[in-house]
């Protein structure tokens, strides 16, 4: 329990706000923000509603899923032109399901620091096991680096190699297979934008 002290101070932050407003901002539900951040729709309705205070480890889970820093959270925001610098050392990866033993890929976010940011862009390494179906608003641009896969979008299945791109509309459930025993890479950029 908080002395009337603590949560006065932590009360001008207004973090449940912040995140109900990025959550709603994205079109995300409870369960689905639950299924990126790997905590319990109830734990993330306690943070929105003030009623119980994150630790910095859950509140950094959040943050990742909306591509923002902590600070975020702790600062007003000010408008200033977008630009972000991604250092290769400076990425994490993560399968494509939080949790998952054998993951289908694994992506590192490359533009992580950009704020307010329109789309994001994703490294993506493929495994040896299809990808689950999955679709989401907006639309998906795919840039082969290495390798060869096959996307399925919908019904249609296409083969892609090094050099090729696809673009496509991303609610259309969709999901990806490395073909060959080469490694496979590619640069994959989604927009949040809703048709």
């Amino acid at each position: 329990m908080l002395s009337d002290t603590l949560q006065k101070g932590l009360d001008q932050y207004s973090i449940g706000p912040k995140l109900r407003a990025m959550r709603l901002k994205k079109k995300m539900g409870l369960v689905e923000l639950g299924q990126h951040s790997g905590l319990s729709p109830a734990l993330l309705s306690k943070i929105e509603r003030g009623r119980l205070v994150p630790t910095l480890p859950t509140l950094l889970r959040i943050a990742l899923v909306f591509s923002v820093g902590l600070e975020h959270f702790f600062t007003e925001p000010t408008r200033r032109p977008t630009l972000a610098i991604v250092r290769r050392g400076d990425r994490k990866r993560f399968p494509d399901k939080m949790g998952s033993t054998e993951p289908a890929y694994f992506f590192e976010s490359l533009d992580f620091p950009a704020l307010e940011r329109t789309m994001s862009a994703y490294y993506v390494e493929f495994e040896d096991r299809e990808s689950h179906p999955h679709e989401h608003k907006g639309d998906e641009f795919l840039y082969v680096i290495e390798g060869s896969i096959i996307v399925t979008a919908g019904e249609a299945a296409h083969t892609l190699t090094a050099g090729d791109a696809m673009y496509f509309d991303a609610s259309v459930p969709h999901w990806y297979r490395k073909t060959g025993k080469a490694d496979a890479r590619a640069v994959v950029v989604t927009s949040g934008a809703s048709r």
